[in-house]
């Protein structure tokens, strides 16, 4: 990666893969939250890549959207689905049959359209090894909409045929920058449906396995972002524990007030 020029003499050594995990909404809500709070608080300079399941359908809602129609309250009362808030901004994201990204970057460029912008270009590079071309979307980034997927800001990628394929958001904190998008692969229709009255973004001729987008971006980012030395490091059993304290608080019970 390409780090602008006051940055590439305070740049960290090294890099750290968490393993994939699977763990509800909440749960991985909270635990990217822990990483970026661990990185400013504790002085670290190591930038965190993970990507991540979810062990169950999931709506999440952006860190300000108040819009919360009441067939979404039904369905997660009727159990087909977690609804939860995020700790980042944008419109409500289905997770379901997808898979998702986290950066945590403790020295990015402090316009966050450039930050956007050079991790997308890691994320294009990635889908390149795949054979699939992406560029960002072009709709301008306005307030209101509850899909995330019904429209692409420059924040997105999107393919040759203007179909959104990655949706990300952004969490700042002390200058440190959580950035984290989901890729829908193979979405249920009929939850989608169910959720937001249209069908969801299809591949053709299939999607590629999640298995196999996770190693084309990992590869990317490794390649890309020269100069530091990337090692798997799983979660410290302080991790595990300050995400279990801190999951509450990103499980929506009902309505948003």
């Amino acid at each position: 990666m390409t780090l602008p020029a006051s940055c590439r003499s305070n740049q960290p050594e090294r890099g750290r893969i968490v393993p994939t995990l699977a763990l509800s909404g909440a749960e991985q809500m909270a635990l990217d939250s822990v990483l970026l709070e661990h990185c400013w608080a504790r002085g670290q300079r190591t930038p965190v890549l993970r990507f991540y399941r979810w062990n169950r359908p999931t709506l999440s809602l952006g860190r300000h959207q108040r819009d919360m129609p009441e067939h979404w309250l039904r369905l997660a009362g009727e159990g087909h689905l977690d609804l939860i808030r995020r700790p980042s901004g944008g419109s409500a994201v289905l997770h379901a049959g997808g898979l998702t990204y986290a950066l945590i970057w403790p020295d990015p460029p402090r316009q966050r359209r450039e930050a956007y912008r050079q991790v997308n270009r890691l994320i294009s590079g990635g889908f390149e090894r795949l054979g699939v071309s992406l560029r960002a979307g072009t709709t301008p980034a306005t307030a209101g909409g509850v899909d995330c997927f019904a429209r692409s800001t420059e924040a997105d990628l999107v393919d040759d045929d203007e179909t959104k394929r990655i949706g990300s958001a952004q969490f700042w904190q002390r200058g440190h920058l959580l950035q984290h998008g989901e890729i829908p692969l193979n979405p249920p229709p009929e939850l989608w449906h169910a959720v937001f009255g249209t069908l969801p973004p299809r591949w053709s001729p299939a999607a590629p396995a999640a298995a196999a987008v996770e190693q084309a971006l990992t590869a990317s980012f490794l390649e890309d972002w020269s100069g530091l030395i990337w090692s798997t490091e799983p979660l410290s059993d302080a991790e595990r524990t300050a995400l279990q304290h801190h999951a509450s608080a990103y499980q929506l019970e009902g309505p948003v007030l």
